[in-house]
């Protein structure tokens, strides 16, 4: 299982970023995936999860401010973030159910 998640950098508060997640190596269209925050000395926070069929969750810190999608025709998953929050600046990851996960891509918002 390969995960590559991408697009992170460096927006002011209130601004939007949106990440990508290209995944192989596995049947992509039925795995659940997820999108995870991490900061250092802190555990690892699930913000978003998507099923196969497009069912969404969020975490309440999410809620009306990030979107989760996918693309199962290019084994992509999206994380669109408006409104960001210093608090909300960590390393980002897909990851599946199984916790499968690749590189994170770092979010930093500050002014």
């Amino acid at each position: 299982v390969q995960l590559q998640a991408s697009g992170g950098g460096l927006v002011q508060p209130g601004g939007s970023l949106r990440l990508s997640c290209a995944g192989s190596g596995i049947t992509f269209a039925y795995t659940t995936m997820g999108w995870y925050r991490q900061t250092p000395g802190k555990y690892r926070e699930l913000v978003a999860i998507i099923t196969g069929g497009g069912t969404t969750n969020y975490a309440g810190s999410a809620k009306g401010r990030f979107t989760i999608s996918r693309d199962n025709a290019k084994n992509m998953v999206y994380l669109n973030m408006n409104r960001l929050k210093p608090e909300d600046t960590a390393v980002y990851y897909c990851q599946t159910p199984s916790g499968d996960r690749g590189q994170g891509t770092q979010v930093t918002v500050s002014s």
